[in-house]
């Protein structure tokens, strides 16, 4: 008898049968808004997970929780769920890089680089921690570390393109163009079209007073990929530092045909109309710009002698 009391529920306590029955109830919730998050009804699923947390506060449910948060731009929402994840299980170096990267996108450097350290403390054979922590050290103005962790993530992966890349353009920002350099060899022998490679060794050489091989890279660039907007940008620069506005123009005009909301070619195009005395036609394109990028709209401005202040303008 006792044995058919135990295999039936007879001899559970009332606490038991809640704990049992708020189980139950979580596994629904939880995958019920696991589903709804795969059809895309976030405000749903937010609210499965949400409850689901309060029965239980699971791991992978609160990954989802946070996810679901950054869907809909709740990023202080999903700060505190990470920073909770990582009081519940610190002793797991991948919910550091979670909170990382969601600190990244927050800007907010020096938090993202604390959660680094930590995830570096846990595992220091991680390749990504350790370039997840030069991108805050870039965030944070210091280069020489950004240098050093990109470094070690090289050393632990010496086929990682992207620290290769980054590293590259941390010392072309410190004018160490040889060192640079060295690094976007490697990139292109592991892959002679790497357009970010082609590109960055353009603006070396644009640096370096060489205009016209310059101008052959992006050429290059633009014959492997037209839709690359950067290599717009850097051969309209190219035109204008030589004071050939219609060429500019037209290299923007052609931009814009293939992106019609690129609102940096708009910027760029309305400045070249600034300058070659066209008021008109610069207010229009600057207003379109903030139009279709309101978030940069203090940073655009009619000024040309603003110009040479833009990243990534070589000429």
């Amino acid at each position: 008898m006792g044995f058919l009391k135990a295999l039936f529920g007879g001899n559970q306590t009332p606490e038991e049968k809640q704990e049992k029955e708020n189980k139950k109830k979580f596994d629904i919730l939880k995958y019920d808004g696991i589903r709804a998050m795969r059809i895309g009804k976030l405000t749903y699923a937010i609210k499965c997970f949400e409850e689901a947390t309060a029965l239980q506060e699971d791991i992978e449910t609160m990954q989802h929780q946070a996810d679901a948060y950054v869907r809909v731009n709740r990023m202080d929402d999903a700060r505190k769920m990470m920073e909770r994840m990582t009081e519940l299980s610190p002793e797991q170096p991948h919910l550091f890089l979670l909170l990382a990267n969601l600190c990244y996108m927050q800007e907010d450097y020096a938090s993202m680089n604390e959660a680094c350290q930590k995830a570096i403390k846990l595992n220091d054979s991680d390749a990504s921690t350790y370039f997840i922590s030069a991108k805050a050290n870039i965030g944070l103005g210091n280069g020489i570390q950004a240098i050093a962790m990109l470094t070690k993530a090289i050393m632990l992966n010496d086929e990682f393109i992207e620290a290769y890349q980054l590293r590259a353009e941390v010392l072309w920002a410190m004018r160490q163009y040889k060192d640079a350099n060295e690094d976007i060899e490697k990139l292109l022998c592991m892959n002679p079209e790497d357009e970010n490679a082609l590109l960055l060794k353009a603006e070396i050489l644009a640096t370096s007073g060489e205009d016209a091989n310059a101008l052959k890279l992006i050429e290059q660039v633009l014959a492997l990929n037209p839709f690359n907007e950067k290599a717009y940008l850097l051969k309209g620069s190219y035109f204008l530092s030589k004071q050939a506005f219609d060429e500019a123009i037209a290299v923007y005009d052609e931009a814009l045909e293939i992106a019609p909301n690129f609102a940096q070619a708009y910027h760029e195009r309305g400045r070249v109309k600034l300058a070659k005395g066209d008021k008109e036609g610069s207010m229009e394109d600057m207003k379109r710009a903030i139009e279709l990028s309101p978030e940069n709209g203090a940073n655009i401005s009619g000024e040309y002698n603003n110009y040479d202040q833009q990243k990534n303008i070589p000429f």
